[in-house]
């Protein structure tokens, strides 16, 4: 069986690499990157494939089982087509099955609704394909946090307008586990799957990477406004807009969601804890 993951040179697609790597051997995984020399410190196939270029992924997925669709990078509306791309070209090359990586999230109601809106329109693209298809709605990564924390400890807190709303946390690790078992295991079939570990509040948050760092931070909540003017200075009008939609949700609840990450895995997530004590450890042997 070939299984192709698109996007491996990001951290989600070469964390989905590795752990297939480990169920079905390196000869059996295809890396697609758009620029393949990216890829390929992964030690497997790289195929390049641009999201925008059909002719790429035309190429790339000749002779694959099946697929994993990392969701893009770009504006909302310029993804939609991109995946096509690859959802199109899977079927050209009668590719038996589709994962595509979604996101738990409101596509109404927040600053963050575009990018939720669009990925909503691909899964009914993947699951509309007539292909084999299982989705993924990834929680929010606890890695930014932590590659933040030289600047939390710098301000002495975390900042944001999530107040006391819960958010189940994954890591690109944990995804990765999941993923290789969904591509790998034709039960999951037909099926979404939110995939989120247990939902803290970030005052939780502050309390483990306390525990774990030896830090003192405290979260202070801001409104949702305040924040917003805040991450625009910060990073500018679109990525601030999408980061202040990000804790908006959060605060509005729709980050606390049932996990089905079991389901998918076929163990449970990992505890927030647990994840930043692996972070911690990674990192502090390099």
């Amino acid at each position: 069986m070939k299984i192709a993951v698109t996007s491996a040179s990001g951290q989600l697609g070469a964390a989905i690499v590795k752990t297939l790597i480990t169920e079905i051997g390196k000869d059996n995984v295809i890396a697609i990157a758009r620029t393949p020399e990216k890829a390929k410190h992964l030690g497997v196939e790289v195929r390049k494939g641009d999201y925008n270029s059909r002719e790429d992924f035309n190429i790339a997925l000749k002779d694959v089982d099946a697929v994993l669709l990392v969701s893009g990078m770009d504006e909302p509306q310029k993804r939609i087509q991109q995946h096509r791309n690859v959802i199109e070209a899977a079927t050209y090359n009668s590719v038996q099955k589709i994962v595509y990586t979604s996101i738990v999230g409101d596509d109404i109601n927040t600053a963050f609704s575009p990018i939720v809106q669009s990925n909503r329109q691909t899964e009914e693209d993947v699951s509309t394909s007539g292909l084999d298809w299982v989705i993924g709605r990834n929680g929010i990564y606890i890695e930014p946090d932590l590659e933040y924390l030289d600047t939390y400890i710098k301000e002495g807190e975390i900042r944001n307008c999530a107040n006391e709303g819960k958010c189940g946390y994954t890591s690109r690790e944990e995804l990765g586990v999941a993923y290789a078992q969904m591509l790998l295991s034709d039960k999951h079939n037909g099926n979404t799957y939110n995939l989120v570990g247990e939902a803290i509040t970030q005052t939780q948050l502050a309390a483990y990477i306390n525990q774990v760092f030896g830090t003192n931070l405290k979260y202070v909540a801001v409104s949702v406004d305040e924040y917003k003017t805040e991450r625009q200075a910060a990073l500018g009008d679109f990525i601030g807009t999408v980061i202040a939609g990000i804790y908006e949700g959060i605060k509005s609840g729709v980050n606390n969601v049932p996990s089905d990450y079991k389901k998918a895995a076929g163990r449970s997530h990992i505890s927030p804890l647990q994840m930043i004590q692996d972070y911690q450890l990674k990192h502090s042997t390099k």
